[in-house]
Formats: C-alpha cells, sequence, structure tokens
C-alpha cells in the first residue's frame, strides 16, 4: 500500500500528547530525539498525538511548541495532528481487514481484567475472548447495543526489533486494539500510519514504551511500510523511582522560570545529565550535536528532585 506523503528522505521525530506542559522527562526525550536524527542527517517531525480528546487541554499544543523552540528544538515540515487524520487511519484499517487480520471484541475493560486474572492466563495479554466469535455470537452482542473495538489477530507471532541502545528485543505480538469502540483509532495504529506516511525511521522515545515496540513492527510489516530503527532512552523519574510528573514539583519551564531557570539554564540541565556537559555550563543545542554520542548517554534513569532546583547552579 502506498501512503500519501511518504518520502524517500529518512526522518526522526518527537510526538507529545497535548495534555499538560512538557515536564523536564519530556523535554529531555525530545532533546534526545532531536540529537538523535540531526547528528544523522534526518529531518525532525513534530506531531501531536490528540486521539485522547477528553485529555487534550486548549492551548497546550503551543505552549509545547514555544517551550521546545526556546531550548533550541527546532522541526522541519509537515506538522501531524491526529485528531486530523481519521481518513488514512480509515483505510489502514480497511487494509487490514481485507488481509483478514482483525476482528471486533466486545470485552470491557472489566472483563478483560476478570479474564486475565484466570488460571493459566498471561497476565498484561488479551485472553482472546472475541478471538474465534461465530457470526451468530456477534450479532448477539450488538444486540445489547455494545459497540465493539477492532483488535489485530497477531496470532502470537514472534517479532525482533533493533533497538541502538538495548540491542535486539524479541517479544509477542498481543491482539492489541487498533480502533476504540467509539470509532476512534487507537495508539498502535495511528503511531505506525503517521511514522510510514512521514517518512520516520528512526524512533527515540522513552523505555516505557519498548513493549510496544515489537507490536508496531509487526503492524508495520502487515501494511507494507518499513520498520524504523528504534532507541528507547532512559524515563526521568522523581525520588520515589516513579516516572516523573507534574505533580512532584516544578518540573516545567513555567513553573522553573520563576526560580532563576531560564531555558538555557534548563538546556544545561538536561545537557548535563545526558553527560554532554558539565554542571552550570553554558550550552546550545548546536554544540550538544557536535559533541553527541550515542555511546556516552547514560543506561539507567534520571533521578529528578524538584527540591534540589530551587534556585539554577551558579
Amino acid at each position: 500500500m502506498t501512503w500519501p506523503g511518504t518520502t524517500g528522505v529518512g526522518a526522526g521525530r518527537y510526538a507529545p500528547s497535548p495534555t499538560g506542559d512538557l515536564h523536564l522527562g519530556n523535554l529531555r526525550t525530545g532533546l534526545l530525539a532531536w540529537l538523535f536524527a540531526r547528528s544523522t542527517g534526518r529531518r525532525f517531525l513534530l506531531r501531536f498525538e490528540d486521539l485522547d480528546t477528553g485529555r487534550v487541554r486548549p492551548g497546550v499544543a503551543d505552549r509545547q511548541r514555544t517551550d521546545l523552540a526556546s531550548l533550541g528544538i527546532d522541526f522541519d515540515p509537515p506538522l501531524l495532528v491526529q485528531s486530523e487524520r481519521a481518513a488514512v487511519y480509515a483505510d489502514a484499517l480497511t487494509e487490514l481487514a481485507r488481509g483478514g487480520l482483525t476482528y471486533e471484541c466486545y470485552c470491557t475493560r472489566r472483563e478483560i481484567a476478570e479474564a486475565a486474572s484466570a488460571p493459566h492466563s498471561e497476565p498484561g495479554r488479551y485472553p482472546g475472548t472475541c478471538r474465534e466469535l461465530t457470526e451468530a455470537e456477534r450479532a448477539e452482542r450488538r444486540r445489547t447495543g455494545r459497540e465493539p473495538a477492532l483488535r489485530i489477530r497477531a496470532d502470537r507471532a514472534e517479532v525482533t526489533i533493533t533497538d541502538l541502545l538495548q540491542g535486539e528485543v524479541t517479544g509477542l505480538v498481543d491482539d492489541v486494539v487498533v480502533r476504540r469502540n467509539d470509532g476512534v483509532a487507537a495508539y498502535q495504529l495511528a503511531v505506525v500510519v503517521d511514522d510510514g506516511a512521514t517518512g520516520v525511521d528512526q524512533v527515540v522515545r522513552g523505555d516505557d514504551l519498548l513493549s510496544s515496540a515489537v507490536t508496531q513492527a509487526w503492524l508495520a510489516r502487515q501494511l507494507g511500510l518499513p520498520v524504523p530503527t528504534y532507541a528507547h532512552v532512559p524515563l526521568a523519574l522523581n525520588s520515589e523511582g516513579r516516572r516523573l510528573a507534574k505533580r512532584d514539583g516544578a518540573v516545567t519551564l513555567a513553573d522553573l522560570a520563576p526560580l532563576g531557570w531560564t531555558a538555557d539554564r534548563v538546556l544545561g540541565l538536561l545537557a548535563t545529565s545526558l553527560n554532554l556537559a558539565e554542571p552550570g555550563e553554558p550550552v546550545t543545542t548546536t554544540a550538544l550535536l557536535h559533541r553527541f554520542d550515542p555511546e556516552r548517554l547514560p543506561c539507567t534513569p534520571w533521578i529528578v528532585r524538584p527540591a534540589e532546583l530551587v534556585s539554577p547552579p551558579k
């Protein structure tokens, strides 16, 4: 299948959800994605993943773009907004259905959780409740008024992906949802379609998404799209070892500014956390690009303690 907008020039991307201001961990991942892309001569693209419309907040996307630009992170066209791409995702779903690779799922989250807790179940995997329903059984469920989601029929395919930091990673593909029961494309499908449509062949993101890579690689192959090279980077964590969040304190540019943290100083903080600068050293993204070496990157999470960010280093 040929996807609109496909280009032969490779690209990396950063794809935040416009649900809140970017915190230090988000900005650090964005900086890393930019460094990986620009250091390899790739274009660098921005995409807003706003399919979870109930959590999207007005004005956040603009603030995210402003924060990234203030650090010196620039982007190439096109800018993608997922909520504007329903027709493209529908075409991909049609392609999967034509190959017999989707099926209707009527399970609620509660039913899936209960099935997953049963003996001999596989934790974290869809138990296959709706995989082999007959047409009569599907018709009976439709009569209840419950709208189905669509899942992929992966048949426990085993996929290996190459990660620049993690090496080769092999996993079984789960029957994930590719269209929600409200008719909206699901995350796993949308990211694959969008990466393919814009020539993204390098995906740099947090290592909490590593487990998604095998599923997305499988989906790309079914849709005739190339599988990107991945780099799953360690997250920023709070002092309790949980993923950093705004509730942890002053961790966004807007919250840090009154404490004396200019964008330039925040960039220096991020660079220091990546072993690319000394504490308090003035840096620019251009300078970081010249000294960027993936082998120098830390292999462990960055622990952020907002109480220690009361003032920037002199």
